[in-house]
């Protein structure tokens, strides 16, 4: 059985036009290493979305791009580093297009003014494996004995007394 080991990548680029396809083909190659390749269309479709915009909209088109996998989520986050962008109007569109096509998003500001948009994917199975039904293999011929019946007048308990001692009560 496969088992997921944790990544992470982190990637600082200076956003261009030239530059947005290659952060996508950067991505893209992470993903195929780490055996995600059911990822790629909608992490790298709305990484190039957030930065297509923030090279519209941003004066500091300086961002740190990266993408965490635990096995179970990637959770891609896109930092920019431009007080005045508003997410909620220049950015608007691309985070209804990430509120649609991913699993959990979010928009936070970090202490120096600047904001993160970052969005998840779950990993999902792409084939389903039916499980084949085993006989099971007896290790021992004898079966365990029932338990016996116990009377509750015979059963008997240690009760401590205030004064400490031990005494029996049946």
């Amino acid at each position: 059985m496969k088992t997921a080991v944790p990544c992470y990548y982190h990637l600082d680029v200076e956003v261009s036009p030239e530059r947005v396809g290659q952060v996508s083909r950067i991505l893209a190659a992470h993903l195929r290493f780490w055996d995600l390749e059911n990822l790629m269309e909608p992490v790298c479709g709305g990484t190039e979305m957030l930065l297509r915009a923030i090279d519209e909209h941003a004066t500091d088109k300086n961002t740190s791009i990266e993408m965490w996998w635990n096995g179970q989520h990637l959770i891609t986050a896109i930092a920019d580093n431009d007080r005045a962008l508003r997410p909620d109007q220049e950015l608007r569109g691309c985070l209804e297009h990430l509120a649609a096509s991913s699993d959990g998003w979010g928009c936070c500001a970090t202490e120096t003014g600047s904001k993160v948009i970052w969005f998840s994917q779950r990993a999902r199975a792409g084939e389903r494996v039916p499980l084949v039904p085993t006989t099971p293999d007896p290790r021992e011929s004898e079966g365990l004995d029932l338990p016996r019946e116990v009377s509750v007048s015979t059963v008997t308990a240690q009760v401590r007394t205030p004064g400490g001692l031990l005494e029996e009560v049946r």
